[in-house]
């Protein structure tokens, strides 16, 4: 796979590089991530491996996703559209900054939850959607407190910690709940929105295996979303911390798992969860 003047190609080092990659660290899988317009570039070399003789070419694994644009706007390093990782971190964060001073002035570590934020609102934002769709980053979307956004399940998991901070008077609401968990009583959770949310708390298994069987982190995001909406019903329909004892130590626990799960989910994408917010 050489060109006429004995230079290489794409192709040729793409298939070197497979080769050394195998001998030298004998993968399971070597999986490629671009955009989908390299898939046609991906499929030839890959067949090339496979007609060489190689049983692994199985193991060659494209992942293609869309392209970004941002607000609209396409970006091209060949005519200097382009934006700078940095920049943009950097955008989001100051904005997380404002929005939180004119929410919650007083807040606490007020630098350090605007960098988890900020940061966690571009990551969200560009892994909420189908990775195989052209992504289109808005500010206004990725940043709102409000809908399927990344600071928006923030929220849900800021106030998830608030309450049990409340229900238990530890400031870190969490020895007293973790020792009531197993003593609880879950005939307890019968209402329509305690149902609900304790359906989706049980679907957490399942949908991280769909997301590594798939390479499709936006089921992590999608269920993620439909849990803070499960938890923000279950909140406003649900007194928590109410009179009677039994009552209280079963939503408190429930609130805990809530805490727990968006917590894990929050991670496996890369996303911080502060304690307040």
């Amino acid at each position: 796979m050489l060109k006429q003047d004995g230079s290489s190609l794409y192709h040729t080092r793409d298939v070197a590089a497979a080769l050394y990659r195998k001998n030298t660290y004998q993968f399971h899988k070597a999986v490629y991530v671009t955009d989908y317009s390299q898939s046609l570039h991906f499929r030839q070399w890959f067949k090339v491996v496979e007609l060489m003789g190689y049983d692994w070419a199985e193991d060659l694994v494209h992942v293609p996703f869309g392209r970004v644009s941002l607000e609209g706007a396409s970006l091209s390093t060949r005519k200097g559209n382009v934006v700078k990782l940095e920049d943009l971190l950097e955008q989001a964060v100051s904005k997380i900054k404002s929005i939180i001073e004119s929410k919650n002035p007083g807040l606490e570590n007020k630098e350090e939850v605007a960098r988890q934020v900020g940061v966690g609102a571009v990551i969200f934002n560009d892994l909420s959607g189908n990775r195989i769709k052209d992504i289109v980053f808005s500010w206004e979307d990725a940043l709102s407190f409000e809908g399927e956004t990344g600071p928006y399940v923030q929220y849900t998991y800021a106030r998830a910690c608030s309450v049990l901070r409340k229900g238990t008077g530890e400031q870190d609401g969490q020895t007293t709940v973790v020792k009531s968990c197993s003593t609880f009583n879950s005939a307890l959770l019968n209402g329509e929105a305690e149902f609900a949310l304790v359906k989706q708390l049980s679907l957490f298994t399942e949908r991280v295996e769909q997301a590594a069987v798939k390479m499709e982190p936006s089921i992590v995001t999608r269920y993620l979303v439909d849990t803070a909406q499960a938890f923000n019903r279950f909140y406003h329909d649900c007194p928590i911390l109410t009179q009677d004892p039994g009552l209280r130590k079963a939503r408190l626990a429930l609130v805990k798992g809530v805490q727990i799960t968006l917590s894990n989910g929050l991670k496996l994408i890369g996303l911080q969860a502060p304690e307040r917010m």
